[in-house]
């Protein structure tokens, strides 16, 4: 299910464009936690906090693959018409082993194409357990920035960064974050993310 929040306020932050599309998997989706407390939910809060006149587009879907991406984007680019497109997905390609070659040129494509128009895209990137070895983990870990230095946009190098081997912040099942790592996980975009927006509030925090 897609998730649209308005946010109203002073149009300072706002361009023509004023839609932020998160295009994710089950991290972006608050997998096992509710879906207002999730990083996404959360990021919505932040720009209304600060009149910021964005819509965030929360379109993100559990077990999604960067393929799957590449079949949903081009409906959710022309329904919603971003100025900002956030690409979350690869961490199932990992989890499921498949060939790097094949994860990034998807990847590549999914930027290629969300950059159309003139669009601003943010790559935010994961990284697999261990014990798929030290060729393939290294390899996938790198491609999103790979990806980034090749299309020119913005990365985040390690969505899960700070937060994969503190207590109580990963689920049961050793994957997704819970609501308590949440906040973490928006401190890990946020950065980047207000870059793009082009404006500096007072504390991030607000």
């Amino acid at each position: 299910m897609t998730l649209v929040i308005v946010l109203w306020g002073s149009v300072g932050w706002a361009s023509t464009r004023s839609n932020i599309l998160v295009l994710g998997d089950s991290i972006s989706a608050a997998y096992g936690i509710q879906r207002e407390e999730g990083w996404v939910a959360l990021l919505e809060e932040r720009l209304q906090s600060q009149n910021a006149g964005w819509q965030v587009v929360n379109a993100s879907v559990s077990g999604e693959t960067t393929s799957g991406g590449l079949a949903r984007l081009p409906t959710a680019l022309a329904t919603h018409n971003p100025g900002i497109v956030v690409i979350e997905l690869g961490g199932n390609d990992g989890l499921r082993g498949y060939p790097i070659k094949r994860v990034q040129a998807n990847l590549d494509a999914l930027v290629e194409i969300a950059q159309a128009d003139g669009r601003q895209v943010l790559l935010v990137g994961m990284q697999i357990p261990p014990n798929y070895g030290p060729r393939y983990t290294q390899a996938f870990a790198g491609m999103f920035t790979e990806i980034a230095k090749k299309r020119r946009v913005a990365v985040v190098p390690f969505l899960l960064d700070g937060v994969v081997f503190e207590p109580n912040m990963i689920q049961d099942d050793g994957i997704h974050p819970t609501a308590l790592a949440q906040p973490a996980l928006l401190e890990n975009v946020w950065p980047t993310l207000l870059a793009m927006l082009g404006a500096t509030p007072s504390s991030s925090a607000d």
